[in-house]
């Protein structure tokens, strides 16, 4: 099936999950995940109707955003490295995965020297996986006010990565909990702190995800296929 067929098989499924859980379908984003496809690929994702478009490298987002001439939102959905805060500055619009005070405040501090504010999302480890970055669940609510005086950046949300299991109860318990810290956070009222945006949920997940109150879903085999196909 082409991309755009996916798509709107996939974009029927989000509608259908979301009113399930009595929500708006529109409240939900689909991200579409481009790892290791081509300018090509994002092309046709974009002419299909998608409009945000998630990287995983900072490296490879680098080589072939300026192919894609057609509007698009790029997100950075990937671990970032502080030593690649400068090449990231102003080229997404909203990077999901901060993990930790040093990474907020590097960023913060390039984009006040050049005027610019960053979106963010806290990454948050909800699995409790050894494997995954993010923060401890327990300790966010600390990095949030510790951050909330940080004037180059703009928190507004909180990403997870579901676990790695087919059990379902276990994946809704890990985007429950982050929805849960969310409106924690929220009820804080934390100055420079939003909790807009939740993003988490996959290919194989992102159904669960939605029932837990996700804005963001991140999504890449489902609309392009296995890695390398095509």
């Amino acid at each position: 099936m082409s991309i755009k067929e996916n798509y709107e098989r996939v974009r029927d499924q989000v509608a259908a999950a979301a009113v399930k859980a009595g929500r708006d379908p529109s409240s939900v984003t689909i991200v579409a995940v481009t790892k290791t496809h081509g300018p090509d690929k994002v092309r046709e994702a974009l002419r299909a109707g998608l409009r945000d478009i998630g990287e995983n490298r900072v490296q490879e987002f680098l080589a072939k955003a300026d192919a894609v001439d057609l509007p698009c939102r790029w997100h950075l959905i990937g671990h970032l490295q502080s030593n690649k805060v400068g090449k990231v500055l102003g080229r997404f619009a909203l990077i999901h995965s901060v993990d930790s005070f040093k990474l907020a405040e590097k960023l913060s501090r390039a984009g006040e020297e050049k005027d610019r504010v960053t979106d963010i999302l806290l990454e948050v480890n909800t699995s409790g996986e050894g494997s995954k970055f993010g923060l401890r669940p327990e300790e966010t609510v600390e990095l949030c006010e510790g951050i909330q005086s940080l004037r180059g950046i703009r928190l507004r949300g909180l990403m997870t990565v579901g676990p790695w299991v087919e059990d379902r109860v276990l994946i809704g318990e890990s985007f429950r909990k982050l929805r849960l810290l969310g409106e924690e956070i929220r009820a804080a009222g934390i100055d420079n702190i939003s909790m807009e945006h939740l993003s988490m949920g996959m290919t194989d997940d992102f159904e669960i995800a939605i029932a837990e109150g996700a804005t963001l879903i991140r999504l890449g085999r489902v609309i392009f296929g296995a890695r390398g196909e095509g």
